[in-house]
């Protein structure tokens, strides 16, 4: 079985697949938005300088969330 982890937890450069949205109400609806639906690939891409908020790639486009809502993201490493 392959390992799942909050996605604020994925380290720059790493790759993984949206498992289980933990958002609820208005968050999920942005997150869903965001094109963040099962089994989507994303890649953790780097953390800024404070390390909050982390830049994601994400269908095509560069989304930085910070590492509250991105807790809320399940994911699963893809090799």
């Amino acid at each position: 079985m392959a390992q799942t982890l909050p996605l604020h937890l994925l380290k720059p450069g790493s790759l993984a697949r949206v498992k289980e949205l933990k958002a609820k109400g208005n968050l999920r609806k942005r997150m869903l938005d965001l094109g963040l639906i099962k089994n989507t690939i994303v890649e953790s891409l780097r953390r800024s300088p404070s390390g909050d908020p982390t830049a994601y790639q994400i269908r095509g486009a560069v989304i930085a969330l910070r590492s509250e809502e991105a807790s809320k993201i399940i994911v699963e490493l893809v090799k």
